[in-house]
């Protein structure tokens, strides 16, 4: 499946400061859709070159970063089991910033 991810707000820092990334991602084994958990976990592996800590806490994100899916706040589409589709955009901006 491919799509766009953008990473924005300092998280590009975590990712080689790459800001916007065309990824093709296989749907886990036994599994019809692919979710944001799933999608999560593969941008932990995949993406993240440094402190993954910065990004994710457990299997989501960490609070103050805002995903959007299509333009879409994924609170609106169920979080963790937001469905994505082929050629979505998922977008994640930090909120935080340091002092």
């Amino acid at each position: 499946m491919q799509l766009t991810l953008e990473f924005g707000g300092g998280l590009e820092l975590l990712c080689d400061s790459v800001k916007i990334h065309s990824v093709n991602v296989d749907l886990p084994a036994e599994e019809k859709k692919l979710t944001m958990k799933h999608l999560l976990a593969w941008v932990r592996s995949n993406l993240i070159k440094e402190r993954p800590e910065m990004f994710m806490k457990g299997d989501t994100v960490r609070p103050g970063v805002l995903v959007l899916v299509n333009d879409c706040d994924w609170e609106l589409s169920g979080q963790l089991e937001t469905t994505l589709e082929d050629k979505d955009v998922v977008v994640f901006i930090s909120t935080l910033h340091g002092g």
